[in-house]
């Protein structure tokens, strides 16, 4: 394994799943988020081209840290090495939020 570990992200992001790689992730200090440092984009053959790692790529260049709602996390894994970097829809994920409601003036759902 190598000394700097490399973490895939799995979360929503409007009617989407992105799966992307970071070299660093911390509990932010804006409450109920989680801050995602250093993307890593896997370097392919410039013939082959995957376009949902390519709008991802495009969709964070510049970008120095995100803060990702802890309630859109879906998984965070350490791996050996980054993958490819995916987006899907969300209507092809299997997995369904945490429901939370709102409480009534008596603890009563609404």
């Amino acid at each position: 394994m190598s000394l700097t570990p490399i973490y895939k992200v799995i979360f929503l992001n409007q009617s989407q799943v992105f799966e992307v790689f970071a070299r660093a992730i911390y509990q932010s200090e804006m409450y109920g988020f989680i801050e995602v440092e250093e993307f890593v984009f896997g370097e392919r053959s410039p013939v082959v081209v995957d376009p949902s790692e390519e709008k991802l790529k495009n969709e964070f260049a510049g970008v120095k840290r995100s803060y990702i709602p802890m309630h859109s996390i879906i998984r965070i894994d350490e791996v050996e090495k980054e993958g490819a970097a995916k987006v899907r829809d969300a209507s092809e994920n299997t997995v369904t939020p945490f429901p939370y409601g709102h409480m009534g003036p008596r603890g009563e759902d609404n």
